[in-house]
């Protein structure tokens, strides 16, 4: 082989190696280790807390280019855990999360943007009680890298945002109870292998 022709082969190795690496990863939820948490004012007396697993699913992200990323998350909502079998029931009847009519959330990204410091912004749309309403979340990339244990390319986010209650059609006891609803979103995604 020409040393020419040997250059030009590095050359293009180089750039499809690049262009490997940059490539969006198709990651599979680990369904064990992700969680939606919520906070919301009780009365004055405290700040109730509840979960909501994460169903099973994937996402893309480029972690050299956060706005080429894609989310669509769906979470079920009769798996609401608040510490009570009488409360829970409370939560998903019609007056509130009503879980026999509205199954599912859904939360879609439009756009992720990076702050490049390992933060940024993922806008999208939250699809509760059949009622669709902008949100944006503040995102955080934990870890990135292999699962010690899966032995995989794995990554790691944590979300947070506050949306209004109201807003999603959940006006029952409005003064009293809070409408404010702090959320926090642990994700944990892993590529499984082939």
């Amino acid at each position: 082989m020409s040393r020419r022709l040997a250059v030009v082969m590095a050359f293009l190795w180089s750039t499809l190696a690049c262009a490997v690496n940059a490539a969006p990863v198709v990651y599979t939820l680990d369904t064990a280790h992700s969680r939606v948490s919520f906070y919301i004012n009780h009365l004055g007396f405290s700040t109730s807390i509840g979960l909501f697993k994460v169903a099973e699913g994937r996402f893309v992200f480029d972690n050299e280019a956060w706005s080429q990323s894609t989310v669509d998350v769906s979470i079920p909502v009769s798996s609401l855990e608040l510490g009570d079998a009488t409360w829970n029931a409370h939560m998903l009847s019609a007056q509130w999360l009503d879980a026999a009519q509205f199954p599912q959330m859904r939360f879609v990204g439009k756009k992720v943007e990076s702050d490049g410091h390992g933060g940024g912004k993922l806008y999208g749309e939250l699809t509760l009680k059949g009622v669709t309403q902008p949100v944006v979340l503040d995102v955080k990339l934990n870890k990135l890298g292999e699962h010690p244990m899966k032995k995989a390319p794995a990554v790691g986010f944590t979300g947070t945002t506050i949306i209004h209650r109201s807003d999603f059609g959940m006006q029952s006891s409005l003064g009293a109870v809070g409408d404010d609803v702090q959320i926090r979103v642990e994700i944990e995604a892993f590529v499984p292998k082939a």
